[in-house]
This record gives C-alpha cells, structure tokens and sequence, in this order.
C-alpha cells in the first residue's frame, strides 16, 4: 500500500523468484537472496551489483546452480559484459 505522496507503507513486500517467477512467501524459509557484483575490463569491482532471488523450489530440486547460471547469462549479455 502506498500512502499520497507515493512511499511504501506496508511492513512486508513479497519478492517473486527470479528463475520461476513463484511468490516467495514470508514462511519460506530455504529461500536465498544472492548479489552478484559487476565488474569493469580490468576486473574492479565500482559498486554495481545486479540481485537473484531464489525461491526454496527450486533449491529443494537442486536446480539453483543451473537456473542462477541461466539467469546470469541472460543478464550478462544486456550489461555487454
């Protein structure tokens, strides 16, 4: 819910998993929250980063490693990197 000048009033904000798109629920507790930094040609690290959000599906069915590849390729190719 959003108050009138537009700021976040709820205490909770549910996150979708990036890999299935499902609702990550508050009791979903095998869930991971997974930043992966960006970096520039000579490999230094400024700041950036780009976040994964895993729902415990998919950890459960031993699919993260290959789903967080996935999403990264994807990703990598719209940052050119």
């Amino acid at each position: 819910m959003q108050n009138e000048e537009g700021q976040n009033m709820d205490l909770y904000i549910p996150r979708k998993c990036s890999a299935t798109n499902r609702l990550i629920t508050s009791k979903d507790h095998a869930s991971v929250q997974i930043n992966i930094g960006h970096l520039d040609e000579n490999g230094l690290y400024h700041g950036q980063f780009t976040t994964f959000a895993l729902c415990g599906f998919v950890r459960a069915q031993g699919d993260a490693d290959g789903a967080l590849d996935r999403l990264w390729s994807k990703k990598k190719v719209e940052l050119r990197q």
